[in-house]
């Protein structure tokens, strides 16, 4: 039996595989598909099952590209009505893979078709929990994401369900099964993350707030309701495409976005497409020298999220200015989160675009001393723009 998790940083989402006896299992998978394909063909396995704990928000998953190239099957748990073929599980049904089984657990409440997997080992013992949104370490899923989809279910009605799910599915489980989830600390999926990716379920049984033994469900419903921030916009968008399985290939998506064009093509294309330029490199790099009117976010940081936030159509055109070699990075990470219409990119960079007589623009930096000492000579003067996200203090 082998178990990896695929962890991604910028989304705080964990992918896994599974194997035994030359049999694979996916559960959870992003858009791009080579990170698994891959792993399948260098052990020998063919992937067999594609598990989907549930219709995700923060990003567009890679399960339908990923059964058309390993002819795998798709599976969701009770009540999900996937817009495409899949198998939807009966709760506790168990699926053989090579020498152990994964037994699907259903557990609403993050959303209504939320499930996790128990792996069961070779001599029929329970040893891992695959626990989708359900279970957090330190927190459990939010319940308020799929109200934006379906308004009749409320974020309380979920939280209840939740509280059951936690409760008759989770904390009845051996304290020694190992906890694997669907995300870590900085993922918009939860609150109160901590920085560890595994655990046992016996720890979190004595440190997460969630499970404790003698919460009521009124409290819990209170607790997990409290300080509960605004999702990402493009959360609902994601959870529809995820739904309705009607996307393109992953593919053809970064084919079309990381052609090079010249700095005259460029500019064409961002004229005629009213497109938006986004450009990628280092923080350090963009102050210094840029494009006029272009959106800096930087691929070191939190790149995907970012973009969902500062662009509000995932429709809309996109040409970006890349570090060379990252061009379909830029592309695949876009596509994570649904932004599948990136158009292109300059080739050769910044400094390509002054060789073709372009102006560019920087930004000035300022220590908070010269800062203050600007300000308080003459505040009337100034406009200040606090453009920080907001934070609970």
């Amino acid at each position: 039996m082998y178990i990896e998790q695929i962890y991604t940083g910028c989304l705080a989402a964990a992918a896994y595989y599974i194997e035994s006896e030359g049999e694979a299992a996916i559960i959870d998978p992003l858009r791009e598909t080579h990170p698994y394909t891959q792993r399948a063909a260098k052990r020998g396995a063919r992937i067999k099952y594609i598990f989907e704990t549930h219709f995700h928000a923060d990003f567009v998953s890679g399960h339908l590209d990923l059964a058309a190239k390993s002819g795998a099957t798709v599976i969701f748990g009770p009540t999900a009505k996937p817009g495409y073929n899949a198998y939807v599980a009966n709760d506790n049904e168990e699926f053989p893979l090579g020498k152990i089984k994964i037994k699907l657990l259903h557990t609403p409440g993050h959303t209504m078709e939320s499930s996790c997997l128990l792996l069961i080992d070779e001599e029929g013992v329970a040893r891992a929990l695959f626990s989708g949104d359900t279970l957090l370490l330190g927190d459990v899923g939010r319940p308020d994401l799929v109200q934006k989809v379906k308004a009749e279910i409320t974020p309380r009605y979920l939280a209840g369900k939740l509280y059951e799910s936690l409760r008759t599915k989770i904390l009845t489980l051996p304290d020694d099964v190992i906890v694997y989830p669907g995300h870590g600390a900085g993922s918009a999926c939860g609150k109160n993350m901590i920085k560890e990716t595994t655990d046992t379920l016996g720890n979190q049984k004595r440190t997460n707030y969630a499970l404790r033994a003698d919460m009521t469900q009124e409290e819990f419903i209170e607790e997990l309701m409290d300080g509960l921030v605004e999702p990402p916009q493009y959360f609902p968008s994601n959870v529809l495409m995820n739904l309705q399985g009607a996307v393109k290939s992953v593919d053809e998506i970064i084919r079309k976005g990381k052609r090079g064009l010249n700095a005259r093509e460029f500019e064409a294309v961002w004229k005629s497409r009213n497109a938006v330029v986004l450009d990628t490199r280092h923080q350090n790099d963009f102050v210094k020298e840029h494009i006029p009117g272009s959106i800096f976010i930087g691929l070191h940081d939190n790149f995907a999220p970012w973009v969902g936030t500062l662009i509000k159509d995932l429709t809309t055109p996109i040409l970006f200015i890349a570090d060379e070699g990252r061009e379909e990075e830029v592309v695949t990470r876009l596509s994570r989160v649904g932004y599948d219409n990136a158009i292109g990119c300059l080739e050769g960079g910044i400094e390509t675009w002054k060789e073709a007589g372009f102006d560019t623009e920087s930004i000035q930096d300022i220590s908070a001393e010269e800062f203050a000492a600007i300000y308080f000579v003459s505040p009337e003067t100034l406009n200040i723009l606090d453009a920080r996200k907001k934070i609970r203090i």
